[in-house]
């Protein structure tokens, strides 16, 4: 199954290929987006989302634990809006 040349597939395809090809200071920006994308969501994650299900479920009771704590909420008039 080979892709017919004028579709808009094969040509949205070779612009972007050919974009990216001949780029000179965009590699040096997607680098930068590339590093602050890791930044935020690898070294960020550490630090200030911990696991807290791993820390007050039981291995296997994830699922009990949200729903026991979503049931308690709402019953104590505590909402998330």
């Amino acid at each position: 199954m080979l892709m017919r040349t004028d579709s808009f597939l094969y040509r949205a395809f070779h612009l972007y290929y050919d974009g990216f090809r001949s780029m000179t200071l965009g590699r040096t920006l997607w680098l930068i987006i590339g590093i602050k994308l890791f930044i935020m969501f690898a070294i960020l994650k550490l630090f200030f989302f911990p696991n807290f299900l791993h820390q007050h479920a039981a291995k296997g009771g994830e699922a009990e634990f949200v729903a026991t704590e979503l049931t308690e909420r709402m019953t104590n008039g505590e909402t998330t809006e």
